[in-house]
């Protein structure tokens, strides 16, 4: 008879057919995580079962929000030396061997999100049964974390689905449904909800599995063919994450190539690896980036607060996205504009978004009924929840439409405005409530920018912030709360950024090197093709705005091109030209500036700007803005956020670095007072 042990996160049940069910359910938490607390009870339970075996075991969560979210991220922070980090992980290791080696059969028994060391638990059981569910994600996402697996997913992985569908799970952080969990062979059942207790069972009592090894999947993974393949998944891996940034996933392929036919060496190889990466600079800034993640989630946390119909007025592209995003969100939104001919591309937009990420008819048509043309708020103005501004950006015309909208809105309508540069006190004085204004500012493209900063002008009500916080985390995006203030944050900080990449043009380096250098920086982009993706008209009524009440100045360059109709790729030229949507590849010019000095112009205006941005007070505190540089700008992630990195660098080198451009470039590098502050109070 199996005796109890004392367990504070994990709950026995013994069925009356000699079948022990072991239920995670993390103390004081809302999901489960593997901590090393809760590592070393089940490590005393399967000793436990070792002594006394039952029939069989499965492994399933209590919480309702999943089965395991992964380890414990919190303990990655105090790992300082690699000895400390490999000796946590060889224990997790040992923990899931274990649970490997027991003699009878083991399930996992999963519902909605199964990642990380909650995959590499499952994969350590014999069998793995999941419910058949959208909200069922399977995944090892810890590249995205700069590691990779350390309980032995490495190992275990590619053995079971093969190394082409490994790699793509553990090179991307890419996760899966349970459907296509089973038809990679990753699990063996894939079941609706209510059978999902009675397959566990029935894979204990029969000891039969669906899973069939194919040929292909042991052959990927042959010592024959894996310099093969190792070649390959290199190659893709480059075009998005060069190796001295992102070190995790080549380690991927390192290990697997090395080490495939030795699992046992393979382990002890992969914990030495991970023990390497979790303390060095990329995983620690990209956890940073983590929590910086979870810091903005947690300010849209308000009780009570349900948004359920949604009127966006201005169909253009950012309006039209808007509406579509919120749609995908499960959402009503109506959407308005003068004639229908201009909500009639919104639609088609809308649609293929659907398409894209829905996949099956009906979800695609329901997601379509929630659409609504409504060309003059007949329908969405008086009933809405959320009220979005979203036309050209011109404070008169943005004026009197919320004139207008005011009138016809319920009492407690979220009235929001998307403009990208105007304060919001030009706006709110039109309002006879002007607390009810706030701002809602989405980046361009809607579906994959995560951020959107909740602007406060200086009426904006402290509930109505409040409820613009919590309708951004419901539609599942990231808010930011910043201040009223030309640009707001990111545009902002991007703006000196792109304007030196349009100066350097103007004095004869080609574009092409411009962006090389903020690419090698580890930008996601460079800015020259980033103004021309967004549109040089656009860029340029942006800068005229905020020069109204900033010192900047606009090169000629921009100018001259807007003038002549070059206006990006929408146009077919700006800086560069485009075929097919493509930049053509130019030929190189002459040399100009060196790399490394481009590279400093460009980066140390957005640096000079960002702390400005903190004296200011547009943001209330650096780590608001490392996230708003991160999730808006696309700054560079593995360096953690503008005042991470440059705290790395030393605060008095940066000031040096400045003063030093100053001296050579002019009073545009001018240090911000802040930095002598901050570097006197480091």
């Amino acid at each position: 008879m199996l005796t109890k042990p004392i367990l504070t996160n994990w709950h026995l049940e013994m069925s009356s057919d000699d079948i022990l069910w072991l239920s995670f359910d993390k103390a004081d938490a809302g999901t489960n995580v593997l901590s090393k607390e809760v590592l070393e009870e089940l490590a005393a339970l399967i000793q436990k079962l070792k002594e006394d075996p039952p029939r069989g075991l499965v492994i399933l969560s209590d919480k309702s929000s999943g089965f395991i979210a992964g380890a414990d991220i919190k303990e990655f922070t105090v790992l300082k030396d690699v000895s400390t980090a490999e000796k946590l992980v060889r224990r997790g290791q040992a923990v899931f061997d274990s649970i490997e080696s027991l003699p009878f059969p083991t399930v996992a028994m999963i519902h909605g999100f199964c990642l990380g060391g909650g995959l590499e638990l499952a994969l350590a059981c014999r069998y793995r049964v999941a419910e058949d569910s959208p909200r069922t994600r399977l995944g090892l996402p810890e590249v995205q974390l700069g590691i990779h697996p350390g309980f032995g997913g490495t190992v275990r992985l590619p053995k079971l689905v093969g190394a082409p569908a490994a790699m793509d799970m553990m090179l991307t952080g890419r996760t899966l449904d349970a459907r296509r969990a089973k038809k990679i062979g990753l699990v063996d059942f894939a079941t609706p909800a209510r059978h999902l207790k009675a397959q566990a069972r029935k894979c204990i009592l029969e000891s039969t599995s669906s899973r069939k090894i194919s040929l292909w999947k042991e052959i990927s993974n042959h010592s024959l063919f894996r310099p093969i393949l190792k070649k390959i998944f290199r190659r893709e891996v480059q075009k998005k994450a060069p190796r001295a940034h992102y070190p995790a996933p080549y380690a991927i392929i390192d290990l697997w190539a090395k080490y495939a036919d030795d699992p046992k060496v393979m382990l002890a190889e992969e914990a030495r690896s991970i023990s390497r990466l979790i303390v060095g600079p990329t995983a620690q800034n990209l956890i940073k980036v983590f929590f910086l993640r979870e810091q903005l989630k947690s300010l849209g946390k308000q009780k009570g607060v349900k948004v359920s119909h949604v009127h966006v007025i201005g169909a253009g592209v950012m309006g039209g996205d808007i509406a579509a995003w919120c749609v995908l969100r499960g959402l009503r939104v109506t959407l308005q504009d003068r004639e229908p001919k201009y909500i009639a591309p919104a639609m088609k937009r809308a649609h293929n978004l659907f398409k894209k990420k829905l996949k099956k008819p009906r979800p695609i048509q329901e997601a379509m009924d929630r659409l609504i043309p409504d060309v003059n708020g007949e329908i969405g103005l008086s009933r809405a929840d959320v009220i979005i501004e979203a036309i050209f950006e011109n404070a008169e015309a943005k004026r009197t439409l919320f004139r207008e909208v005011e009138a016809c809105a319920k009492p407690d309508a979220l009235l929001a405005t998307n403009t990208s540069s105007i304060p919001l006190e030009e706006l709110s004085e039109a309002l006879s409530r002007p607390e009810r204004l706030v701002g809602v500012h989405f980046f361009n493209p809607v579906a994959m920018m995560p951020l959107v900063e909740v602007v406060a002008g200086a009426q904006t009500g402290t509930e109505e912030l409040k409820r613009a916080s919590a309708f951004t985390c419901q539609i599942d995006r990231l808010p930011l709360p910043v201040k009223s203030s030309p640009g707001f944050l990111v545009n902002r900080i991007l703006m000196p950024y792109l304007l030196e990449a349009v100066l350097l043009v103007e004095e004869g380096n080609s574009p092409r090197d411009v962006d090389r250098a903020a690419v090698a920086f580890g930008m996601p982009m460079g800015p020259i093709l980033l103004a021309d993706t967004v549109g040089l008209d656009i860029c340029l009524h942006v800068v005229e705005i905020m020069s109204k009440t900033l010192a900047i100045s606009i090169p000629e360059k921009l100018r001259e091109l807007v003038k002549s109709g070059h206006l990006g790729k929408k146009s077919g030229r700006g800086f560069y030209t485009y075929k097919g949507g493509k930049p053509c590849q130019t030929q190189k010019g002459p040399s100009g500036i060196p790399l490394p000095e481009l590279t400093d112009r460009l980066m140390f205006r957005m640096f000079n700007e960002a702390v400005t941005c903190l004296n200011e007070g547009v943001v209330e505190d650096p780590d608001l803005l490392d996230a708003g540089t991160i999730f808006g700008t696309g700054f560079a992630p593995f360096r953690g956020g503008i005042m991470r990195h440059c705290r790395a660098k030393g605060l008095d080198t940066v000031l040096l670095r400045l003063e030093e451009l100053e001296k050579q470039y002019g009073e545009r590098f001018r240090p911000n007072p802040g930095w002598r502050d901050k570097s006197s109070n480091e």
